[in-house]
This record gives structure tokens, C-alpha cells and sequence, in this order.
């Protein structure tokens, strides 16, 4: 199945954008992947900006043909990414979510100053959030946001680990606690840092089992001070932000998912029908046949559940009410994306663990990290049961 959900003019947009990335990320993929080559990601992020591809989300900004670009689209995009390259696919959410909150909550003035570089390609956007004891509980968040109404700015101190685009960021979307009083869904706050504001540093850069390409480590904020006019939203409101944010994230991540599943998939069926073993074709093999069948029908279900939840956004359906739809995209579909390169190493056999013959083990590593981040599969099973068990909280 191909774009059941998505319309003629989405299916024309697909083929342009999946030309583009043939055209300007395909030929650096392994520099990517081998090298880590930065240089090449930015380049590549780019071109993809001057086509627009960076403000689908933006009413205003994108200067395409769509007549209603949305979460559809973005979502298409980082699927063709993702099928390319999942390290690319990954810098680019994390600056895009860095946009999305900037332009939904921030002031004009805010919007006005660092929107334009970063939906232009020119400045790359980072996320911090995750700390030693904060993960999908957010409870512990122990960075904190001082105002200092003297200076008319405020002080960040904290320590964020895990942080995708850490040292290379031009824009850091902070979370901390305005109010260690609160309980953090009243009394955490939202900061926009430049990158380069003193009292910012990256202690150490994390050598990850895939995802080659995309930086990602740790960032500390020892006294940093930001003008006060860098808060995003009011006093207290940066929970109700990162809540937000969550379906929009998953929904990315399950089209990323999506998109590294069809590679793999698209690996092992080939391989299948051109490979003999005993005298007949490998796909032949009733084993085979039957891991090509579930590969194939995982994939349908993961692009129902990934277009369904972006069409339900785009529709004007937010919040709670496409929680579980995001989240059951998000699981289906990175589950699918690990069973997939799983099976597609084992269908290759020897050629599956070597890259001469191929990504399929890049496939495989980097498909591991997509049921941890933007909510454990763990995580995301308990918000769909919660939305079918209003009345029974669940033992987290």
C-alpha cells in the first residue's frame, strides 16, 4: 500500500521531495554515516530549506505550492529523509521542533529574531530536556530559571544529557524550573539560549550505536544569563509547551520509522528474489515467505496509523484528544522499523553484518534508538491504555 490517506497533490509533493533528497542527500549519505561528516548534514539541510521543506508547519512561511502544507507533509518529508538517511532525518526534527515551539508560543519579538535562520537552513535548533534523573518522567527536572529583574534577564543553571545537535546548535530550546515550590506542571518554564551565550557548555559528545551523523551529548548551563524577553510563553507555562509538542513529535518520529522500515523491507524483498539457496530462489523458503509477509503487512498498518494521526492533526484535532492516535502511530511504526531491519540482516545473512554489501546493518543500528526517544514504547502503551481506562491510573 501506498498513500491510501494522502491525496493526489500529497503524492506529487512525495515525488518532489523524494527527487530533491535523491539529488542532494543520497550522493552524501555514506560521508554521513562513515564520516560523520557535519559539514555534509548542513549542506544537505540547506538545499532542503530552500525548497521550503523547513516551514511546512509555518502558516505564512512556506513559500511552495502546497495549498495546505502541515503536519502531513513534514511528516512525508522526514518518511523520504528517514528512507536516506535516519541521522539527517534526526538533526532535522530536532531543529524543527525547536521552530514548531518557537513559532506556536513565543512573541513576536522572539519569532521575528530567530525564526527566519532557522526555517532558512542558515541555524540549526536543538531541544534540551533530558537530565541524569529525567527522562519520560519529567518530575526531577532539577535546571533551573532564575530571573534577575535588576538586569532584566535570566540565569540558567543545569545540566542536560542527551541532547541531539548539542555544540552544534545555533538555537537551544531550554526547559527548567521557574518554581522549585510547584509541582513542575505549574512551575516550569521554557528559554530560547543562542548557542554561543556565555556560561554554555558541552562537556562531552556521545558515540552512539547508530545515528552516525547526527550529534547528539551533553550540555551545562553554569550561570548562563539570556535577556528576559528569551522566555517562551508566560511564567510557569513550559509543561503545557512540552505536552504540546508530544503528538507533534511522535507522529515525526513514527514517519521517520516509517521511512527506515521501507529501506529495509525494500532490501530484504529484493534479496529474496534474486538470491537462490538449494536449487530455488530464497524467497521461495516458506520462512522467508512468511518474514516477508509480516514485514509487508507491518508497514501498511504503520503508514495507516503515522497518516491517519498527521491528517487527524492537520484537521485541527490537538492535545488529548489524538494522544492516542499519536502514540499508537509512534509505536507501531518504530516497532515495525525494528522487526524490519532485524529481519532483513537475517534474510541477508553474512551480507546483513558487513557494510560492503550494504546499510542493512546500519539499518539495524540505527533503528534501535526509535523505541527509546520521544517516548519508550513502554511510555507510549501507557498513554493508549489510559485514553481506553480513564478511571484506573496506571502504575508507571
Amino acid at each position: 500500500m501506498r498513500d491510501f490517506l494522502i491525496t493526489g497533490e500529497d503524492q506529487r509533493f512525495r515525488g518532489e521531495v523524494a527527487g530533491l533528497l535523491a539529488e542532494v542527500l543520497g550522493p552524501s549519505a555514506s560521508k554521513i554515516e562513515d564520516h560523520q561528516d557535519w559539514e555534509a548534514v548542513k549542506k544537505a539541510v540547506r538545499a532542503v530549506a530552500r525548497k521550503g521543506y523547513l516551514s511546512l508547519l509555518f502558516p505564512g512561511l512556506y513559500p511552495g505550492k502546497l495549498t495546505h502544507p502541515g503536519l502531513t507533509h513534514a511528516a512525508i518529508f522526514s518518511e523520504e529523509s528517514s528512507f536516506i538517511n535516519y541521522a539527517f532525518e534526526s538533526t532535522i526534527a530536532s531543529s524543527l521542533s525547536c521552530a514548531y515551539a518557537l513559532h506556536r508560543f513565543g512573541s513576536d519579538r522572539l519569532r521575528e529574531t530567530f525564526l527566519p535562520p532557522l526555517v532558512s537552513g542558515e541555524a540549526i535548533g536543538s531541544i534540551c530536556i533530558t537530565e541524569e534523573q529525567v527522562g519520560s518522567d519529567v518530575s526531577g527536572m532539577q535546571t533551573r530559571i532564575i530571573p534577575d529583574d535588576d538586569l532584566e534577564a535570566l540565569k540558567i543553571t543545569g545540566f542536560k544529557r542527551y541532547i541531539s545537535n548539542a555544540s552544534v546548535a545555533d538555537t537551544y530550546l531550554v526547559y527548567g524550573i521557574d518554581d522549585p515550590e510547584l509541582p513542575p506542571h505549574r512551575g516550569m518554564g521554557a528559554v530560547l539560549v543562542p548557542g554561543g551565550a556565555d556560561g554554555v557548555e558541552f562537556p562531552r559528545l556521545y558515540t552512539f550505536m547508530g545515528r552516525k551523523g547526527c550529534v547528539v551529548g551533553e550540555v551545562e548551563f553554569s550561570g548562563c544569563r539570556v535577556p528576559a524577553w528569551h522566555r517562551i510563553g508566560s511564567v510557569g507555562k513550559g509543561f503545557s509547551i512540552l505536552v504540546s509538542m508530544f503528538n507533534f513529535e511522535r507522529i515525526l518520529l513514527a514517519a521517520s520509522a516509517l521511512g527506515l522500515a521501507r529501506k529495509a523491507f525494500d532490501m530484504a524483498r529484493d534479496h529474496a528474489q534474486e538470491r537462490v539457496s538449494f536449487g530455488q530462489k530464497l524467497g521461495c523458503k516458506q520462512l522467508i515467505w512468511n518474514q516477508i509477509s509480516e514485514m509487508s503487512w507491518r508497514l501498511d498498518a504503520s503508514e495507516l496509523l503515522t497518516y491517519r494521526a498527521a491528517k487527524m492533526y492537520d484537521s485541527g484535532i490537538h492535545g488529548k484528544s489524538l494522544m492516542k492516535e499519536a502514540a499508537m502511530a509512534k509505536l507501531v511504526a518504530t516497532e515495525t522499523a525494528n522487526l524490519c531491519a532485524d529481519r532483513t540482516v537475517q534474510i541477508l545473512g553474512g551480507d546483513g553484518i558487513t557494510k560492503e554489501y550494504g546499510p542493512a546493518e546500519q539499518l539495524y543500528r540505527d533503528a534501535r534508538a526509535l523505541t527509546i526517544v520521544g517516548g519508550t514504547s513502554e511510555m507510549v502503551r501507557y498513554l493508549i491504555a489510559a485514553v481506553d481506562m480513564p478511571h484506573l491510573k496506571p502504575n508507571l
